[in-house]
């Protein structure tokens, strides 16, 4: 029991000395980290103070330069303000220079008019003296003539009137004939000198379209690819575009022939992208022309857009864009239809102006004179005739009456109602009769293939025509749903037969009917 107590004792004793130890020990520890804790705040507290000594001095640099360099800047308007003042007040002491040499010149000028007022004054005053005299000596002389005479100075002068009366009406008669007749002769000239100024300042130059266009190839090799296997590639271009492809001995060339510019384009569009893309097999073939009839519509619409911005006329309807972009590809007797319709737009403007017939009409005579033959491109063939159809044309496109009228009045099939109709018919007129503007031979055969083409496409069934080899063969493709192969025998005889008896032409016309049946399906 009493070892119990004394071993609790002890314990008690132990823990109580191991208590205050490791409080002696602890605080120790606390005390040396409280003296590092401060000297690192000391030692932190002068860095900043350093740190902000430096910025500050940096700052204070900064301010210095910022401050030199807005007073360079202040200096430097400051300047450019007192030169600009010098040179107002230079120019005010010139004006004020100048001013006072005005004053001078002026009072110069009051004083010798005041001179020549005094002087004219004098000679009026010894005018009138002399008036008077002149007048009593010829009342005495007017009494001493009436007691020769016989008569009263007022019966003289009655019958003085009247022989003068009638011999100034002779005069002015003649006068009046002579007037008229230079008026005449100046007119006339006057006329002439307008529409030759107008063909001066236009000047363009004409282009004759041709039936043909030439295809230079790389090598003759690609021939062999264009023909195909029996010439199945050449059928097949020359009845997807309706041309005729002519390859001969020519080295590196191929010649597309027909009537339709747009045609020929579609052609040779569609034989380039086939060379380069070297795969030729008719479906293919008719792929790429499918294409390209698309690409060429785009083109179109861009060619129908430059030529209203290099002509400054605004505000076209699409439509008519596309038909002024769409002229490029057709002639006129051998004129290039758009540049027949520019050089006429370009006319008319002139001529206008010329007339001094305001801006507003010069704009709307060279509108009309750009349109005038829209109708010569339609989009489906009519019976209207090219100038009222393109009337009709321009009316359903929202044009002003004065452009619609002018374009259906160009060949007298409507009354001119406006006073930019004469002259869109003139203009025409300048632009197709200059030499060697147009060719007839060249609009007879154009529309004698036309004819040929349309007369096939008349017949029930008939999916396309095409004249080729300068019309000395139609081919005509139709489709085999409609027509039998019996029928299409009968079809070229008839068509064949109506040539014969209803159109001129020289030679002979082979009529080849196509007939070709496709059976299409998809494997999914």
């Amino acid at each position: 029991m009493d070892s119990t107590i004394i071993a609790a004792v002890l314990a008690v004793v132990a823990l109580v000395i191991g208590i205050f130890l490791g409080k002696v020990i602890f605080a120790k520890n606390t005390k040396q980290q409280i003296d590092e804790a401060d000297a690192l705040a000391k030692k932190t507290i002068e860095d900043a103070k350093t740190l902000a000594e430096t910025l500050k001095e940096k700052k204070l640099l900064e301010a210095k330069e910022h401050f030199l360099q807005l007073k360079s800047t202040h200096d430097k308007e400051v300047s450019q303000r007192n030169q600009k003042i010098s040179e107002s007040e230079n120019r005010i002491k010139q004006q004020q220079q100048q001013l006072s040499d005005k004053t001078s010149a002026l009072q110069r000028q009051v004083q010798e008019n005041e001179g020549l007022k005094e002087n004219l004054e004098n000679q009026i005053k010894a005018f009138n003296i002399k008036k008077a005299e002149l007048d009593k000596h010829h009342e005495e002389h007017v009494k001493r003539l009436e007691k020769v005479a016989g008569l009263s100075a007022e019966q003289a002068k009655v019958e003085l009137i009247e022989v003068v009366k009638e011999e100034a009406r002779t005069n002015a008669m003649a006068y009046v004939k002579d007037i008229m007749e230079e008026a005449k002769v100046n007119a006339s000239k006057e006329a002439r000198k307008i529409i030759i100024q107008s063909i001066q300042r236009t000047a363009a130059e004409q282009t004759i379209e041709n039936a043909i266009t030439v295809f230079n190839l790389e090598s003759d090799e690609i021939k062999g690819q264009i023909i195909g296997r029996e010439g199945r590639n050449i059928r097949a271009l020359e009845a997807a575009t309706g041309v005729d492809l002519v390859i001969d001995d020519t080295p590196e060339a191929i010649v597309l022939s027909c009537f339709d510019p747009l045609r020929r384009e579609i052609a040779r569009l569609s034989l380039q992208r086939l060379v380069q893309d070297g795969r030729i097999h008719p479906a293919r073939i008719e792929e790429v022309v499918e294409k390209t009839r698309k690409q060429l519509e785009e083109q179109i619409m861009e060619i129908g857009e430059r030529t209203i911005i290099e002509l400054g006329v605004h505000g076209l309807h699409k439509d008519l864009v596309r038909l002024v972009g769409k002229m490029r590809f057709r002639s006129s007797y051998g004129q290039n239809l758009l540049m027949h319709s520019k050089e006429t737009a370009n006319l008319c403007g002139i001529m206008a102006a010329e007339l001094g017939l305001g801006q507003k009409v010069v704009k709307l005579a060279k509108r009309a004179g750009l349109l005038h033959d829209i109708g010569k491109v339609p989009d489906e063939e009519t019976e209207l005739s090219h100038a009222l159809l393109g009337a009709k044309i321009a009316e359903r496109c929202g044009e002003h009456p004065s452009v619609v009228n002018a374009i259906g009045a160009h060949h007298d099939e409507m009354e001119m109602q406006f006073i930019i109709s004469p002259i869109i018919q003139a203009c025409d007129a300048i632009s197709g009769a200059r030499p060697g503007a147009r060719r007839e031979m060249m609009q007879s055969y154009m529309q004698r293939i036309k004819e040929l083409e349309n007369l096939a496409m008349a017949y029930n069934g008939v999916e396309k025509a095409y004249a080729i080899q300068a019309g000395r063969e139609l081919r005509v493709m139709v489709e085999a749903e409609k027509v039998t192969d019996a029928a299409s025998q009968q079809l070229s005889f008839e068509i064949a037969d109506k040539i014969q008896k209803e159109m001129q032409y020289p030679g002979q016309i082979k009529v080849t009917v196509i007939r070709e049946l496709r059976a299409v399906n998809v494997a999914r």
